[in-house]
């Protein structure tokens, strides 16, 4: 493909409550086996996109050691490869990156040292499949000078965690508003942008120069009426998961069997980081009913409509109903868990009782055992 990548996976926010503690967003377990920034990098690779950087800031550590290895992606070629670019301390600058455009404008050199004509920015915290080269072939066929993927939003009251913009009837886009408390519109913007390399260079040293930092709202916004900017809007599955509730829906979405086949058994694939572990194990006493499990799992118990990430252990008697269980938790016995996302390594005493009565609660015990 005549494009290069960019996944902008360095942010934080407060939404993700506790869940953001000691990791990325971008690094967020997603359906038993998979971490969010996944499906941007294998949309990347089914793109044939080969050459692709992720920005990395807030809490990189577990996101770096996911990334240690360009071969599960099919990155590994002579042409191309994937790049992990953290802020670093030059002559220049000393700052962290103070924002999406900054963090691009930090590493422009890797923008003006590549010859691809295009460039395909993407958040790390989208859960979709997305095939760029058709986005490509739309950005081409406009004459757009930036080419913004939107979805619709059904649900009003998630209106405010997105930018909301609204087209005319050759899907140019006339207004765009980043996270509106309320607005007429439901079409938003999903955080993957197409624009031209070059065309790129020129608007990040513009706004770098201008101590702009904000690719939205210094770029998208700023230029709306300057540019050509259109709107590229698909209806198969999106999802966001920058908060605590939307990380919980999103996860429990995956225990419907069409949203799971569509994923990982039709073509092209989602492919991610492979672990050795045994398969699940199901012991005698276990009843298990419309849940993922993953692998190095041992069950015990009673697990219903949840979703179990790998290395879990849960003891004799235990009841897990409509729960998200990070990985290598270990469930004592006679421990009831509903409603609930429990942090990875926690170990959870025998007869606890824990239930989130309004909304998703984060189980999150103080004798974590040191990994993400």
């Amino acid at each position: 493909m005549r494009a290069i990548g960019i996944i902008l996976a360095g942010g934080n926010n407060n939404r993700m409550r506790e869940l953001s503690n000691k990791r990325a967003i971008a690094a967020m377990p997603i359906a038993g086996s998979y971490r969010a920034i996944d499906f941007a990098l294998s949309n990347m690779a089914n793109s044939h996109i080969n050459k692709v950087a992720v920005l990395t800031q807030y809490n990189a550590r577990s996101l770096n050691e996911h990334l240690s290895s360009s071969k599960w992606w099919d990155f590994g070629r002579k042409q191309g490869g994937l790049f992990v670019f953290t802020p670093t301390i030059t002559k220049e600058n000393s700052l962290w990156y103070q924002g999406t455009a900054d963090a691009i404008y930090q590493n422009l050199d890797f923008l003006r040292n590549s010859h691809e004509p295009y460039v395909v920015i993407a958040s790390g915290d989208g859960v979709y499949k997305l095939d760029y080269n058709k986005v490509l072939e739309y950005h081409i066929a406009k004459r757009a000078d930036i080419t913004v993927v939107c979805t619709t939003c059904n649900d009003q009251s998630e209106i405010e965690r997105f930018g909301v913009l609204r087209m005319n009837e050759d899907c140019r886009i006339e207004e765009f508003e980043e996270k509106p408390m309320v607005s007429p519109y439901n079409t938003v913007s999903t955080g993957i942008y197409i624009i031209r390399r070059r065309q790129l260079i020129e608007l990040i040293e513009k706004a770098g120069q201008e101590g702009r930092n904000d690719f939205v709202r210094d770029i998208l916004i700023r230029y709306k009426n300057l540019k050509r900017i259109y709107g590229y809007k698909i209806d198969t599955f999106w999802s966001n998961i920058s908060t605590a509730d939307s990380y919980y829906k999103t996860n429990m979405a995956f225990l419907d069997p069409e949203i799971r086949n569509y994923f990982f058994k039709q073509a092209p694939f989602i492919k991610t980081r492979i672990d050795d572990l045994p398969p699940a194990k199901y012991n005698p006493g276990a009843v298990v009913k419309n849940s993922l499990v993953s692998s190095g799992c041992i069950i015990n118990g009673e697990v219903r409509n949840s979703v179990l990430f790998k290395d879990v252990y849960v003891g004799n008697n235990c009841v897990i109903k409509n729960s998200v269980i990070l990985n290598s938790v270990y469930l004592g016995d006679n421990t009831h868990i509903e409603n609930c996302i429990v942090e990875s390594r926690d170990t959870i005493k025998a007869n606890s009782y824990y239930c989130g009565e309004d909304g998703v609660k984060i189980v999150v015990e103080n004798n974590d055992r040191f990994a993400v």
